[in-house]
């Protein structure tokens, strides 16, 4: 009898106690599946190129480039091309503030006019029958108001304040309002200038999008000693080894940038013009202006370091940015009703998932946002996911970036 189940252990290991190899997290098929839905995109012509990546447990499980990098060079998409984020900006310099937070040197209950002198009286533009109304401010706006977007500060395009904004360079004026590449200037200056003029909404009232992490990046100038870009540079990209990460991109990397497509009138993608509402200044611009809230370029693999720095609690390969209780309060909703999108909330730089169902397949405790050129990421913790999507098309008439999550986790069959 011994020897019968000596054999049968050798026949059947698996069944008497030896460890099977573990199941992946992701299927093969379904990741391939991602691939096809991609190029198809590029295919019938509604996208010019892509790039999506997503890891898991801090490793690269899926990464693909599609289309074009620069469609009239035929210069095709590599996973090292560098893309405009736009307001994935906003993320890493409200990281930048938040180490500030975390050395004493400011509180997030600060006013702004602690750094930025115009904003100590600030004024709101309501609309009138004469077409506006501008009365003073109810109180000053704070560092937090900035974060989450409750200052009353808009980029300045609303009919009833746009001819205002327009007269001090900003707004209509600094293209598609939150372009300021092309300015021969400090953004403080832009900054100050701004604080001059009528706001859209009283401090707290509601949750406008604007300027708001563009003047952040002021902040963490005056505060610092150094330049935006330096501060976002030697404390956060270059520990956390994101090397090709700027606000304006080296001489020497140019081939790589992605050229902006847009969509046509028929949806198909065609390259965008040049200036400020298409391909940009990001390499040949006057490089003086670093908006916190808009200007970084970057590639996905970069941006997903970052991501997964957060994801971590604040560390990654033994950098340490933030401390795990700042992260929380970051990737929380600090909003309640007042963000004013059903179960989805706003915390320090991330938009919250509250509720599972929320935002696609994304699980409760989700975080992220996404780009003027319709890029998009998150990190999912209870999944141990991030999920970053490039992309340079403004407009964009596509919803590939709103499809490939789905994808993503469809392809997900091991769950945490």
């Amino acid at each position: 009898m011994k020897r019968i189940v000596m054999l049968l252990a050798c026949a059947f290991p698996v069944a008497l106690g030896a460890q099977a190899a573990p199941r992946p997290a992701f299927a093969p098929d379904r990741l391939a599946r991602i691939d096809r839905f991609m190029q198809s995109y590029v295919d019938s012509n509604r996208i010019g190129g892509a790039v999506g990546l997503v890891m898991r447990d801090g490793k690269v499980a899926y990464q693909k480039a599609v289309g074009w990098a620069d469609k009239d060079a035929k210069r095709t998409m590599s996973l090292d091309a560098i893309f405009r984020i736009a307001s994935q900006s906003k993320a890493i310099t409200s990281t930048a503030i938040m180490m500030l937070v975390e050395e004493g040197k400011i509180r997030v209950a600060d006013p702004v006019s602690n750094f930025i002198p115009s904003f100590a009286r600030t004024t709101v533009a309501a609309k009138a029958d004469t077409g506006r109304v501008i009365t003073p401010a109810r109180r000053r706006i704070t560092i937090r108001d900035l974060l989450t977007h409750t200052a009353g500060i808009s980029y300045g395009t609303e009919a009833h304040v746009a001819p205002l904004y327009a007269a001090k360079g900003l707004g209509p004026e600094a293209g598609w309002g939150w372009y300021t590449a092309d300015k021969d200037e400090d953004v403080c200056v832009s900054m100050d200038r701004l604080g001059t003029l009528p706001f859209v909404a009283q401090p707290g009232e509601r949750f406008v999008y604007g300027y708001n992490i563009d003047i952040l990046g002021c902040i963490v100038e005056r505060v610092s000693g150094m330049g935006l870009d330096e501060f976002i540079r030697s404390r956060i990209t270059a520990p956390l080894k994101m090397n090709d990460t700027y606000f304006f991109v080296p001489t020497e990397k140019r081939d790589r940038l992605v050229e902006v497509f847009m969509s046509d009138s028929a949806g198909h993608a065609v390259r965008a013009p040049d200036g400020a509402r298409g391909q940009g200044h990001y390499v040949d611009g006057p490089r003086k202006n670093f908006a916190g809230g808009a200007g970084i370029v970057s590639t996905a693999h970069d941006y997903a370091r970052f991501l997964q720095m957060i994801l971590n609690g604040g560390e990654l390969d033994g950098a340490r940015i933030l401390a795990p209780h700042t992260v929380d309060l970051m990737t929380h909703d600090q909003l309640d009703a007042l963000y004013g999108t059903a179960n989805k909330g706003f915390g320090f730089g991330f938009e919250t998932v509250e509720k599972f169902g929320a935002s696609g397949m994304e699980s409760a405790g989700s975080f992220g946002w996404g780009g003027a050129y319709g890029s998009s990421y998150f990190g999912d913790p209870q999944e141990h996911l991030v999920v970053v999507f490039m992309i340079n098309q403004l407009p964009n008439g596509s919803d590939i970036a709103g499809k490939f999550p789905t994808l993503v986790y469809s392809a997900l069959v091991v769950r945490h």
